[in-house]
């Protein structure tokens, strides 16, 4: 695989942000993409079903900040990227 990938991720209000970059290792279109950053792993999987399409993603989180943190920025980007894909954001 060895696609790498480089962006910016940050809130609408500026108020924070960061970069993010990597290495996909594996891709499966529209099943699964797994990545590297630095030490760490991403699994995004997508699976459909009755309801619409279920988007799981499992990583290693990181000692900065807790988990609860970490679960809710993910969560918010996931948030977002829904309103994004319905048309809603």
């Amino acid at each position: 695989m060895g696609g790498q990938f480089s962006s910016r991720m940050e809130a609408k209000d500026g108020s924070f942000g960061f970069d993010f970059a990597g290495t996909y290792t594996a891709v499966e279109p529209m099943r699964l993409i797994v990545a590297e950053f630095g030490e760490r792993e991403l699994r995004v999987e997508f699976s459909e079903g009755p309801e619409g399409v279920t988007v799981r993603e499992t990583f290693d989180g990181e000692n900065t900040h807790s988990e609860e943190q970490q679960r809710a920025g993910w969560q918010a980007i996931l948030d977002s990227f829904g309103r994004y894909v319905e048309g809603k954001g």
